[in-house]
């Protein structure tokens, strides 16, 4: 019945039984039950499955070992087990933990609103040298030094077992103690160029030491003018904090905070410079809250000069960027006020 009626549904459309017959296809392959409206009944031997023949439990097991199996980046983790193989354990220190957003609970502005901005006067030309302080004030550096996450501890430690394991105890500490000497030749000779002192630079630049560093600048110094503090003394007295600035001037026309770094390394982005960006950021609102300073500073700027003479690299701060690392600066400060 349900064939007769297949039939039936074929024949209302003409030519459409005729030409399902006369498919040689059909015709060979399907017996005439093709009609039928159950299942597929291909007659053809189904082909084996060479998968049957494997042992699955050992196939699964295999594919999942395979699977499972990620490449990824080192982590301080995997860095710190091979570097004790190699060099044994450099120090207990906890993995990185990773901080959440926080806000500042002591806010302080970056400019401030209070500060009297004084007319400029015959002899602002000559660039400001104020002394630093002895007073029981903590240093920019200092408070940044004992606020260092786990994480740049562990890098900081790595870097210095390694020198000391490849250089020796006494031949990391002379190392160390030359790079402070390149970077204070280094300042001293960039201070007698904004001087006009050319003579005392030049002497200075003929030193193989720090030529290559004065070389990496050239472009740099081109874009400063109207140097307004060298080697200068900042406190802020809000805050209760100090620093030595390196120089104020103006870079491309914007009137910055300038901090001059010496590298071997390349550092092309400012994430290389580290914590760099808060001490920018804090000698910045040193300035502004500082009596001795007729001049508030919203730009900031770190050079990264290069021993071998390859162009520097200028790391601009604009007034937004200045803003954020203020803040995170702020919470280092507080940090460093609460251990102590």
């Amino acid at each position: 019945l349900v064939r007769m009626q297949f039939l039936q549904i074929l024949s209302r459309k003409p030519g459409s039984l005729e030409m399902l017959l006369q498919i040689p296809f059909c015709q060979k392959q399907f017996p005439y039950t093709c009609l039928s409206t159950s299942a597929c009944v291909y007659s053809k031997k189904r082909k084996g499955n060479s998968y049957e023949q494997v042992d699955q439990e050992k196939y699964k097991n295999l594919v999942h070992s395979v699977t499972s199996y990620k490449t990824s980046a080192q982590t301080p983790e995997t860095i710190l087990e091979e570097d004790n193989l190699l060099y044994g354990s450099p120090g207990k220190h906890r993995p990185p933990i990773k901080a959440g957003t926080k806000t500042p609970k002591n806010w302080v502005p970056l400019i401030n609103p209070n500060k009297r901005i004084l007319p400029v006067s015959s002899d602002s030309n000559i660039p400001m040298k104020i002394g630093l302080q002895k007073t029981k004030m903590p240093s920019v550096t200092r408070i940044l030094q004992q606020t260092l996450s786990p994480q740049q501890v562990f890098y900081l430690e790595r870097w210095k077992q390694k020198m000391t394991e490849e250089l020796g105890k006494e031949g990391f500490e002379e190392y160390t103690k030359n790079l402070f000497l390149q970077g204070e030749l280094f300042h001293a000779a960039l201070e007698s160029i904004f001087l006009s002192e050319e003579t005392a630079a030049k002497e200075q630049g003929k030193d193989d030491v720090i030529s290559g560093y004065l070389s990496s600048v050239e472009h740099v110094l081109e874009d400063i003018s109207e140097v307004k503090a060298l080697e200068s003394g900042v406190h802020h007295e809000t805050l209760q904090y100090l620093g030595l600035v390196d120089c104020v001037a103006k870079y491309r026309g914007r009137l910055c905070v300038i901090d001059w770094k010496t590298s071997e390394k390349q550092k092309p982005f400012l994430q290389n410079t580290y914590d760099n960006p808060l001490q920018v950021a804090a000698y910045i609102g040193a300035i502004n809250h500082d009596a001795n300073y007729d001049f508030q500073v919203r730009c900031g700027l770190i050079v990264v000069a290069y021993k071998n003479g390859s162009p520097a690299h200028p790391h601009f701060m604009d007034p937004d960027l200045c803003s954020q690392y203020w803040n995170k600066w702020l919470l280092r400060l507080e940090e460093y006020m609460d251990k102590n």
